[in-house]
């Protein structure tokens, strides 16, 4: 089975693999709670046994994950061609009402801190646009029309209207 390479932008991929490492580094500490905790008697009714085995438990299924995560993980790179692709910053106006978002890649997104995936809605709409160009979003309450005022790359200098 060919899996599909998951694209990050090199900040995303690299809080990943922190994660990872920072995760590794607790898991040691988490065997050792569960050992100080199994040697404590009945495990029926050791609370702290339990505490400790779904805290180890926790820590390896997202292990596992973030290890399939990275096994699949690509860094998108391409030249800034002042058109909206991953990695770039775009300023977008609606009804007086604008935004700021990152286009990032579908693992990193995380609206709240303006990363916006590809794979979104407003997102998917965004790819390949250029400043000046406007977008129709499906919402569950209709269209929703935005006007891309800028775009901006970390490694290039800005565009604007």
């Amino acid at each position: 089975m060919v899996r599909k390479k998951i694209e990050f932008t090199a900040e995303g991929l690299e809080n990943i693999q922190k994660e990872y490492a920072d995760l590794k580094k607790q898991r040691v500490s988490a065997v050792e709670e569960l050992t100080v905790a199994r040697d404590m008697g009945d495990r029926s009714e050791n609370a702290a046994y339990k505490s400790a085995r779904w805290k180890l438990s926790s820590i390896d299924r997202r292990t596992r994950a973030l290890e399939r995560t990275l096994k699949n993980a690509i860094v998108v790179n391409r030249p800034f061609t002042g058109m909206v692709d991953i990695g770039c910053q775009v300023t977008i106006v609606n009804q007086n009402t604008q935004f700021v978002y990152t286009i990032v890649g579908s693992y990193e997104s995380n609206i709240g801190e303006g990363k916006l995936s590809i794979r979104s809605p407003i997102g998917s709409a965004l790819l390949g646009k250029k400043v000046g160009e406007r977008v129709s979003v499906f919402t569950p309450k209709g269209i929703v029309g935005y006007l891309i005022l800028n775009i901006s790359s970390a490694n290039y200098a800005k565009i604007k209207v």
